[in-house]
């Protein structure tokens, strides 16, 4: 009997993880077209259906979910033997700060098939506020740091950009977000559910309601992003979150909505590795390239 081709496993793995196939086809740097084939001829090997294929995406089938396991380790170990032979292993320590708002509920699903890629990296994680991560560029308090800025159309903000450009892994569209039912009840005071005031996205946030005299009330503030998805869906208020930070019970507010309660427009964010210190090692430097792989 044959077994799976690793292409068409990678293929799988970057569609699922996607979410679809056009999202996919740039990431593999293949045609959708090439995708759909490399998928059939998967799924014909396989004998059962692995993915379903609708106007919101594609999602794993139960017989897909339980391929998606061993593809990935799979593909692990063939990265490994690779690595191996060719003396490319990650042998050491490794302080990663990370802001709360990149991907939540992926963040440590990456980090694992991380640790499984480099089994002998010593892999230490601090969840930090991204101007808290940006505060300690300079200072040894991490040793990589994964941050998030948002993208806004002035020339000082480009310029400000450019000179800590570092490693982008994604961009996201910020949302204004509630429970269903907030969502279709505006309120002459807006209820603000967001992070303290040290967290760079409630600073833009309330500097964006005041130039816009839009008013409001800090109705709760959490502690971190899982505590903010309890208070939204919990109906406490209205928020703002980048598209892959929207956890369950809490939808964004559609134009119509974001009409009705008076909200201005967000801009976008970027996610980014920052950039190297002065006299970095060569084992951080071959960590940012293995995460900047990993985490894009």
């Amino acid at each position: 009997m044959r077994g799976f081709e690793t292409d068409q496993l990678k293929t799988f793995v970057t569609v699922a993880d996607s979410g679809s196939l056009s999202a996919a086809a740039p990431r593999l740097f293949l045609s959708q077209s090439s995708v759909s084939e490399q998928l059939r001829k998967l799924e014909e090997r396989a004998g059962v259906p692995l993915l379903t294929r609708g106007k919101r995406g594609a999602a794993v089938t139960p017989a897909g979910a339980r391929l998606l396991e061993y593809a990935r380790r799979i593909l692990s170990l063939n990265d490994m033997a690779m690595q191996e032979l060719r003396g490319r292993t990650l042998d050491g320590e490794l302080r990663l700060a990370v802001t709360d708002y990149f991907r939540p509920g992926e963040i440590a699903g990456m980090l694992r098939r991380l640790r499984d890629r480099y089994p002998y990296l010593k892999l230490h994680v601090t969840v930090m506020k991204s101007a808290a991560i940006e505060a300690a560029a300079d200072l040894d308090t991490f040793d990589i740091g994964l941050s998030m800025r948002l993208i806004r159309a002035t020339r000082a903000d480009r310029a400000e950009r450019a000179d800590r450009a570092g490693t982008l892994l994604r961009r996201e569209g910020l949302a204004w977000v509630a429970a269903p039912e907030i969502a279709e009840s505006p309120q002459p005071t807006l209820p603000l559910v967001l992070l303290p005031d040290t967290c760079s996205m409630h600073q833009f946030v309330v500097q964006l309601l005041m130039r816009r005299k839009r008013a409001f009330d800090i109705a709760h503030s959490a502690s971190g992003v899982a505590g903010l998805h309890l208070a939204l869906a919990a109906g406490l208020g209205v928020s703002c979150l980048n598209a892959s930070a929207i956890g369950p019970g809490v939808t964004p507010l559609d134009a119509a909505a974001v009409s009705r309660w008076r909200l201005p427009t967000l801009p976008d964010a970027e996610f980014y590795l920052l950039p190297a210190r002065r006299g970095e090692s060569e084992f951080i430097g071959e960590a940012r390239l293995a995460l900047s792989e990993q985490l894009g």
